[in-house]
């Protein structure tokens, strides 16, 4: 697809989940995409698991060896409020998507109803303007204590998107660390490349910026800002919190051109909608001197496989 626009006005959400509240959380992004489509956004990017959280400073009352009934009822509730896709909850942000007529890009926790039912996934959730689910992508790996309450995704959600403003695509979080996932999207194509997180630290900055230089493309990463008082006392586990500080995850999302640069700088310590104007043109400008999957790619010595196939422990003949 040849890419007639040469702008594109992205929004970047910072903002904090309504916690372990799908309803409340959906119309929290509900509202905050019509913000961003006010201020003319074509792209509206949230953070990774924002509807219905990121479980930041909860065990589920885990230790090796055992689980807490306690543990059990905070994530049944987290169960309770995940998205199910399709459900009323994606009908409703597709709908967004449409009426506000911009590409939305979500994180949320997937709740899988095709098998039995019981197994999350941290994923994102991509909406076309005219209000279709384009693709999602799962989570490939978990990340530590994550793993207890996540499953890991497979190659059959790897997407990267042909959109009228160039190729998007996502990866979550500390998956932006496997050099392999990232090789994979580079060679898709991807022109504007999606990183919800909940990593406020300072490294991360790197990280992002690495990968836009790397890849040769826009880096949207998009975080949460989440203060202790967000949580809702009556959680089971909630005493778990005592030992956090105030403010749980201080933000730093950023939007970085495709030489590394900052678009728009990370924003710390508020919930704020990050716009910015992005000229597609410096994406071949940016790759005169290199190209990771082109002419500074090594393909008689490096090579990659990537198994798209979908993972089923069961087939029916």
């Amino acid at each position: 697809m040849v890419n007639q626009h040469h702008t594109v006005r992205v929004a970047v959400v910072q903002a904090a989940s309504v916690i372990m509240d799908r309803a409340a959380s959906t119309e929290k992004a509900i509202s905050l995409t019509w913000q961003a489509a006010e201020k003319g956004a074509n792209i509206v990017v949230f953070p990774e698991a924002f509807i219905p959280a990121y479980p930041r400073g909860l065990t589920f009352g885990t230790r090796i060896g055992s689980r807490s009934p306690e543990g059990r009822k905070d994530w049944l509730r987290y169960w309770e409020n995940a998205v199910a896709v399709p459900s009323e909850t994606t009908d409703m942000l597709g709908e967004t998507a449409r009426k506000a007529g911009v590409y939305l890009v979500i994180g949320v926790i997937e709740r899988d109803n095709e098998y039995s039912g019981g197994t999350l996934y941290c994923t994102v959730l991509f909406f076309g303007p005219d209000g279709t689910l384009l693709g999602k992508h799962r989570k490939l790996k978990p990340t530590a204590s994550e793993r207890l309450v996540w499953g890991e995704g497979d190659g059959s959600t790897l997407p990267v998107l042909d959109t009228r403003f160039g190729k998007m695509g996502a990866l979550i979080c500390w998956e932006n660390y496997m050099p392999l996932a990232r090789t994979a999207m580079y060679a898709k194509g991807i022109q504007i490349y999606i990183a919800p997180t909940a990593d406020a630290r300072d490294v991360w900055q790197s990280t992002i910026r690495h990968i836009a230089v790397e890849g040769r493309c826009f880096v949207l990463s998009c975080n949460q800002y989440v203060t202790k008082d967000m949580y809702p006392t009556d959680l089971a586990c909630y005493d778990e919190l005592e030992s956090f500080p105030d403010e749980m995850c201080s933000g730093g999302s950023a939007i970085i051109g495709p030489l590394g640069e900052y678009v728009k700088e990370p924003v710390y310590g508020c919930e704020e909608i990050l716009i910015a104007d992005l000229d597609l043109r410096r994406l071949a400008y940016s790759r005169f001197d290199f190209d990771v999957v082109g002419h500074y790619s090594r393909p008689d010595i490096f090579q990659l496989f990537v198994n798209e196939e979908k993972k089923e422990n069961v087939k029916w003949k």
